[in-house]
Formats: C-alpha cells, structure tokens, sequence
C-alpha cells in the first residue's frame, strides 16, 4: 500500500467528518470541565498540534499521527481554557507540520474559506480560521511560526493574534522552529478575543501610555495595487484623524532582506527540530511541503548565530522607533486570498511577497493583531497593528475600543 493510500485509510478509520467547511479533524470532542468562568458559554476549537489527554496529533501528516503516541495530558492552555468555563469542541485541521501559509492539504483536504469558497483559506492554522468564521466555534487556538494565525485570520475575514513571542504558555504543543513559536487565537468579536487574551496571558507590560502614534511602513504598503489599497483608505482617513501618523521606512536593504532572513533562521531551526524523524519516517509529503523541507536541510548550521544578531539588531530598532505609544499598521497580506489549486510555482511567490509583511513581527518577536476589513466584492482583507513587545493586553484593548468605537468602519 502506497504512503498516500494508507494515510487516507487511516483517515477513514480514526476520525468522523461530518462538518461542511472540512475545518475538524475531529469534531466530536466536546470536552468541559466546569461551567462557570470569564469564558462560560463560549466554545473553541485547536489546531492539531496541541496535546490533548488519550488523543493522538496528526499535525497535518497521517506519518505523524501513525508515528506518535497519544497524550497524556492537556496542553496547558488548553487548561486554562477549560478552567475558565469554555468547551472544547475538537481538533482543526492544519498543514503538514504546520510549513506552509496556504491551508492546502494533500492528505486531508483544504477546509472551505467560508468567505470565499473558490479561494485558499490560508495557513498553517486554516482549520481553526475556518471553524471560527463558519461560526462552528467561538474562538480557536492556532500556532503562528511565519504567519499561521494572521495569515488565515485575513483570508477568511476574522480577528486573529499572534502575542509577544514566549508570553503565552507553548508547552505540549508540536513545534516548528522555537525562536519564532507563539501559540495565538482567532475570534470573529473583538471582545472575545480580548477576554481569551486575559485567560492566557499573565504578564506583560503595566504602562499606561495610550497608544498615540501610528507608522505606516512605507514598503509594506507598495505591496498592495491600487484597487486594493482603495479599500483601505477609509480606514487609514480615520486614523489619520485620531492619531499622529507617518509613513516610515522600517529597513535600509528592504523588507525582502527582512524576510530572506527570516526564512533561512527558520529553516535551520525546523531541520534541527524535525530532520531526525523525517530521514526516520521517511514520511509522504504533499506537494510543495516536501520541496520545502528537503531546502530546509541544506541550510548551513553555522550561520545560526550571525543570523541570530542581526534579529537583535531589528528589534533594537523597531524597539527604540515604536517606544510604549507607538504601533506599525500594515496590511496583513498583499491582497485577498489567492484562488484554490494554483501551481506550487505561483503559490510560491504569493508567500514570498507575504513573508515580506509578516517577518516584521517575526523577527522581533512582537505582538500583531490583524482585523478584518471586506472588499466590494465581498472578499475580505486584513488590516495589521504590531506593538513593541509585551504591550499584548494594552493591544487588544485598544483594538476593543477602535471597533466598537468605529463601528462601520473597523
């Protein structure tokens, strides 16, 4: 039996699809523990990749699932959750080992963009960005490396978070490369997706200081055509109006410098983490994911540590530009999602160019939110804050308060 052949009957025999919108690995978890708390009544889905007690991960690849043993125990988010009145509704789908922004699975099927069904979802976190839009659940859990929060988040029209890197608790959940890590959530309310932010973060900054100054990256901002960028000046009017704003540039050498190396960083990080069990396993890769992981492991090791001080030396930048009041607005991605089933090549490029906006905060390790916004043609767009690092609550508060204050606008 063929590697392929074998993953869909594993498929078939270890879990129950019965959900329109593919988003669920399995939905029929349904776990709770109490039913009080600050998150009673809502309920929530998680990424594939996160430890749940007598359950197996597939992460993506039925060579994973085959090759892994159940948990023993919850991955502590999901604890907090669960203390905090919400129900696990189940497991979503994701990319294979979460390399990808695409949401397109060559084993599992890609989950239906509920926003726009002839488009890509988005990934890595595509599953929990199409559970939450569908409105199967109320929020879900995602995993953001490169952009598998945001990315999803503006496909499919919703709110998503990536937090300060290292704030929110990433035990028990299956890692891609550890430097850039964060476990993040998505929400189709503004206020749900600050109370989830209260349940999982504990620490960060106590200032005050309102946020008062808006940059606009300057080259984050030529990525968009001008139909596009159209849609967005509404919004950007408004805080023009509300704020002191000005366009920056953020990099001498380019955001695709920024995103080059980001790319190779991360590279040696995941073939550090996952070349053992792939050259192991010799696992059944979809297309596009076995061409990135076989590039991932010919990167040379011994540029870890330059690549690692030229990290330091942006967040030192963007560090000093932003200060406690300050906060970059991009677009999340360079446009609306692209159509399903284009070629590895053309889906290529479009990550590319969307790298170059989410490395920004991947670099830094900064908090980013992204919003949704609708095109006239009803295709939804995103629409980026990024805030210095551990400004993660005073971020989602102000992103509460700019929507409900903008109603129509935000």
């Amino acid at each position: 039996m063929m590697k392929s052949d074998m993953g869909r009957k594993i498929l078939k025999e270890e879990r129950e699809m019965d959900d329109k919108w593919n988003a669920f690995m399995n939905d029929h978890l349904n776990i709770q523990q109490t039913e009080s708390g600050q998150l009673k009544g809502l309920s929530f889905g998680v990424k594939d990749v996160f430890e749940i007690k007598d359950y197996r991960n597939s992460a993506g690849n039925p060579d994973w699932l085959q090759s892994h043993q159940a948990s023993k125990q919850y991955a502590p988010v999901i604890n907090q959750l669960l203390e905090q009145g919400a129900c696990l509704k189940g497991t979503t789908h994701t990319d294979e080992l979460m390399y990808s922004l695409n949401g397109e699975n060559f084993h599992y099927g890609t989950p239906v963009n509920p926003r726009a069904s002839d488009r890509i979802p988005g990934g890595s976190s595509s599953g929990s960005a199409v559970a939450v839009s569908a409105g199967i659940v109320d929020f879900a859990l995602g995993t953001d490396t490169g952009g598998s929060i945001r990315v999803p988040s503006s496909y499919c029209g919703i709110y998503g978070f990536r937090p300060t890197h290292g704030l929110v608790d990433s035990k028990g959940v299956i890692p891609l490369a550890k430097s850039f890590d964060t476990v993040g959530w998505m929400t189709r309310d503004p206020n749900v997706l600050l109370a989830v932010g209260e349940v999982l973060i504990s620490e960060g900054t106590n200032d005050m200081e309102e946020f008062s100054s808006l940059f606009f990256v300057k080259e984050a901002w030529s990525y968009v055509d001008k139909l596009t960028k159209s849609r967005y000046l509404q919004n950007i009017e408004v805080l023009k109006e509300n704020y002191n704003t000005q366009y920056v540039n953020v990099t001498k050498d380019g955001l695709v410098k920024w995103a080059e190396l980001f790319r190779n960083t991360q590279g040696i990080e995941i073939w550090n983490e996952h070349g053992e069990w792939i050259n192991r396993v010799k696992p059944a890769f979809g297309p596009g994911i076995a061409e990135r992981f076989q590039w991932a492991s010919t990167l040379n090791k011994e540029y870890l540590s330059e690549y690692e001080e030229e990290r330091e030396v942006i967040k030192g930048q963007l560090t000093a530009l932003l200060k406690s009041n300050g906060l970059l607005v991009i677009p999340t991605t360079p446009g609306e999602a692209p159509l399903l089933n284009l070629t590895v090549e053309e889906m290529e490029q479009y990550r590319s160019k969307t790298m170059q906006l989410t490395c920004i905060a991947g670099l830094c390790g900064f908090p980013q939110v992204t919003i949704p916004l609708m095109k006239e043609n009803g295709i939804p767009l995103g629409l980026s804050f990024i805030a210095n690092h551990y400004s993660d609550l005073k971020l989602l508060r102000w992103v509460q308060q700019l929507t409900n204050l903008y109603r129509g606008v935000f």
